[in-house]
């Protein structure tokens, strides 16, 4: 790899480039289904390329390629120093990169099991056993399983001296039960919905979630729903589960704070933003409990968004997002950082795969535990009348991330400090700001669960990456219920 980086760095000096990176990407990816008993898809791929990203004439070029030749690496750099000065004849302005020593490092994603240790036959072995569980409960019309192991491998050097080598494993793994009755169709997922749980570990995350000894309770749910209440509509105080938190954050924080989407430069997706900036250090965000922080350090934990360096050599940094209640900080860029006074970059550009460019991206975006023990039985116990609600279902928000609309697949009517009730189609609506700024309580750390997100999209063409959310259940005053459910 040192070879390829040298051809593409050297190439792109002759050629007049006032900066240069190389990315080097090698990924094996490990995805399996089961059905109704059946196996849904099995697919064990892999792929191996490399990117060129340049400087000439004050402008961005960028250049990819499968084949790793030399001939075929230095024709990609020089194309990328011709888009560059194609680039150059219309830009608006002097591209200003904030300044990073070049770090020389190795890092790797901690586990203790590979996952491709773990033979197909054994994984889809286990989605047969938690579909069979699934589907022993009558009533059950539909059930799903996943396994998912990620390994990524990256290089990369730039023209200022960087050199750095990273391993990253991943591991995902969930289900749902499905019941369809009448003309209405309930499910639960466990342990999140949309793919369940994921995270920066290798199969141990697979023994950890227990997800056999869940499935059964899961499927007497999805079926229980059916006889369920449906959910009052009115405003309600209501508590999330960490699993809705997370995802809560993730559209309502964590998209709004991508300062590429701040200045213009994004925008597919619903990707504007209202945090403009003079709203850094100004705007009251949440209640003085609202402490977020985008963190891609290892100690935050094993998070999608944990990374030893961005794409672009910049380190893993904990940035303060949100601090009690008060707006702190974006996301930001070597680019960008400039934009926001600052003198160095926040460590948050990644690409998917070797054949993209890197853009600003979550890390882990996490909302911090209470200090003092809280657990959730203890915030339904100091809890007059509100409702519980638990697992993602569906998901609205506008294009500024300022107006949404959440559905979740459980909710319980809690009364007097106790559940009283299970409800189906629980949803719940609001305003960002308003909405932060409504939360009166949050669980503490023995309630605090790092979810991942594999599916976030983003620009164009889209990449599809990982981000983090670390969530304790929450309580939150006042809320709109029931909006989504009109008429039923």
């Amino acid at each position: 790899m040192q070879h390829v980086a040298n051809w593409a760095l050297n190439t792109a000096a002759v050629r007049g480039a006032s900066y240069a990176d190389v990315r080097v990407v090698a990924t094996r990816n490990r995805a399996l289904t089961t059905k109704n008993g059946k196996v849904g898809n099995a697919s064990d791929a892999e792929s191996i390329g490399m990117s060129v990203r340049v400087i000439a004439d004050g402008a961005w070029g960028f250049a990819a390629s499968s084949e790793l030749g030399r001939g075929a690496v230095e024709k990609t750099a020089a194309e990328a120093i011709a888009i560059a000065r194609a680039s150059a004849r219309v830009k608006r302005e002097e591209l200003q990169l904030a300044a990073e020593k070049p770090a020389v490092s190795e890092w790797s994603t901690p586990y203790r099991i590979d996952p491709f240790t773990i033979s197909v036959e054994q994984n889809i072995d286990l989605l047969l056993k938690i579909d069979a569980e699934l589907r022993s409960v009558p009533g059950i019309t539909l059930a799903e399983a996943n396994l998912n192991f990620n390994r990524e491998e990256h290089w990369f050097a730039s023209s200022e001296g960087a050199d750095i080598h990273q391993t990253k494993l991943s591991t995902g793994a969930g289900y749902a039960a499905y019941a369809f009755a009448g003309n209405e169709i309930q499910k639960r997922s466990y342990p999140n919905s949309f793919g369940g749980q994921w995270q920066n570990k290798g199969y141990e995350l697979v023994e950890e979630l227990r997800l056999v000894e869940n499935a059964r309770r899961i499927a007497e749910e999805a079926i229980a729903l059916h006889q369920a209440d449906q959910c009052p509509e009115g405003n309600f105080d209501i508590i999330l589960d960490s699993s809705q938190l997370g995802l809560q954050i993730h559209e309502s924080v964590g998209h709004p704070i991508e300062l590429d989407r701040v200045l213009g430069m994004e925008a597919n997706f619903a990707g504007t933003s209202f945090l403009t900036l003079d709203k850094l250090r100004t705007l009251r965000y949440g209640s003085d409990l609202v402490n977020v922080v985008a963190d891609a350090r290892q100690e935050h934990g094993p998070g999608l968004g944990t990374f030893g360096f961005d794409d672009e050599g910049v380190p893993a940094q904990c940035t303060p997002i949100i601090t009690n209640g008060l707006f702190t900080g974006y996301l930001s860029s070597r680019e960008t950082a400039h934009t926001i006074g600052l003198n160095r970059s926040g460590g948050t550009l990644r690409a998917e795969g070797w054949n993209r460019l890197p853009m600003i991206r979550m890390t882990n975006i996490s909302i911090l535990p209470a200090e003092k023990p809280l657990t959730l039985e203890q915030l339904i116990a100091s809890t007059d009348h509100a409702i519980l609600m638990q697992t993602n279902r569906s998901w609205s928000i506008d294009d500024k991330r300022y107006n949404f609309q959440f559905g979740c697949e459980i909710g319980w009517e809690i009364k007097n400090g106790e559940r009283v009730r299970m409800v189906k189609n629980p949803s719940y609506s609001g305003i960002t700001t308003e909405f932060w700024n409504s939360m009166d309580a949050i669980c503490s750390h023995d309630e605090w669960t790092l979810w991942g997100t594999p599916n976030c999209g983003k620009g164009q063409p889209q990449q599809v990456m990982g981000t983090g959310h670390g969530a304790s259940p929450a309580r939150f005053r006042g809320i709109k219920v029931g909006s989504a459910f009109h008429g039923s």
